[in-house]
């Protein structure tokens, strides 16, 4: 499924779970570019990693039959959940939608000391409330499954809230600063991305007690489940199984496994989880690192023309890539005591 079908999907079925359609169509555009965002942080955050958020796995529904519950469809939920609310939100404080505006509730109240709240914030109570509307309502079953969706779902849209920051302006004689009226703005959404890779990164297992789970929608398994929610914070994303072995292709699940994948090698400026892409990629993959010279074409000799284009060159060079590939036979393979830690971090 290409990006634009996976956009379509994900718009027409937030509108048959949302009634009326009038209300949904409001809003359709700001969530299908707020989809779009966290499909595109989602491959940013995770391009040098096993699983590198391939579309086929992007389904928020488990009404399609998508069952998975892993730590890495806890990401999905959290960050497609975030983009819609960001997306709203700044919709919304932009004064794209007729009923709303940026929120002013606090002007003039005392912040803090030596400031005052004024400007305007940010409008993230709007957001929240109608990506909670349409998001959640893609989720339609009441087992565990549906549980930790919609609890990563509201943990993809605490991130929203955890990472607006506050903005300022001076105000005094000769620019003294002497008060300064504030306001709170969102963040930029790359750095809710990274928040959220942390929250990835330290996501806790849902342990269930399986004997009422067995009950089905009945009232111990839904007693179940609040059990095993106990002492987990909203802000923490949760997964139920662990996760399968990406290295190797899936095609019924959808995972591609990291053959025929690009790592990256050398470059002062890399930082060190880029330097280790080969290793985790490739090696511990059983998989070889192959070298290959390919050409690239960019535009170059870039002059602005008045008025008002700028026309550039087309300009071909030659680069050094590297890809994973399967080792010839006979050779000896390399880093081979580690191939056995692979299922530790996907």
């Amino acid at each position: 499924m290409g990006q634009l079908q996976l956009l379509t999907a994900v718009v027409l079925s937030m509108c048959r779970h949302f009634q009326p359609v009038s209300a949904f169509l409001t809003y359709a555009s700001s969530m299908q570019v707020g989809a779009q965002s966290g499909i595109q942080e989602c491959k940013y955050q995770f391009a040098l990693e096993r699983w590198n958020c391939p579309e086929s796995t992007l389904q928020l529904s488990t009404h399609n039959g998508l069952r998975s519950a892993t730590r890495e469809s806890s990401f999905v939920h959290a960050i497609s959940a975030a983009g819609v609310m960001y997306t709203l939100t700044k919709n919304c404080s932009m004064g794209d939608f007729d009923n709303c505006g940026c929120d002013d509730s606090r002007i003039g109240q005392t912040g803090g000391r030596g400031w005052i709240w004024g400007g305007c914030s940010d409008n993230v109570a709007f957001g929240e409330k109608i990506s909670k509307q349409f998001v959640d309502a893609l989720e339609d079953g009441h087992d565990s499954r549906a549980a930790v969706n919609l609890h990563n779902n509201e943990a993809g849209r605490l991130a929203i809230k955890a990472t607006m920051r506050r903005a300022c302006k001076c105000h005094g004689v000769s620019g003294s600063c002497s008060i300064q009226t504030c306001w709170m703005q969102l963040a930029d959404f790359r750095e809710v991305g990274n928040y959220l890779k942390v929250k990835h990164a330290h996501a806790k297992k849902l342990e269930l007690d399986k004997k009422p789970a067995r009950a089905g929608n009945s009232a111990d398994n839904r007693g179940a489940i609040a059990q095993a929610f106990r002492g987990i914070a909203r802000t923490e994303l949760i997964y139920l199984e662990d996760s399968p072995d990406y290295c190797v292709r899936n095609q019924s699940m959808g995972f591609p496994g990291t053959e025929g994948r690009e790592c990256l090698k050398g470059g002062k400026n890399m930082s060190q989880w880029e330097r280790k892409s080969c290793r985790r990629l490739c090696y511990e993959c059983g998989l070889r690192v192959v070298e290959k010279r390919v050409e690239v074409v960019s535009s170059c000799n870039c002059k602005f023309h008045w008025c008002c284009t700028v026309k550039c060159d087309k300009c071909t060079q030659v680069v050094t890539r590297y890809y994973c590939e399967h080792r010839e036979v006979g050779a000896k393979p390399q880093n081979k005591t580690k191939r056995k830690h692979r299922a530790r971090r996907h």
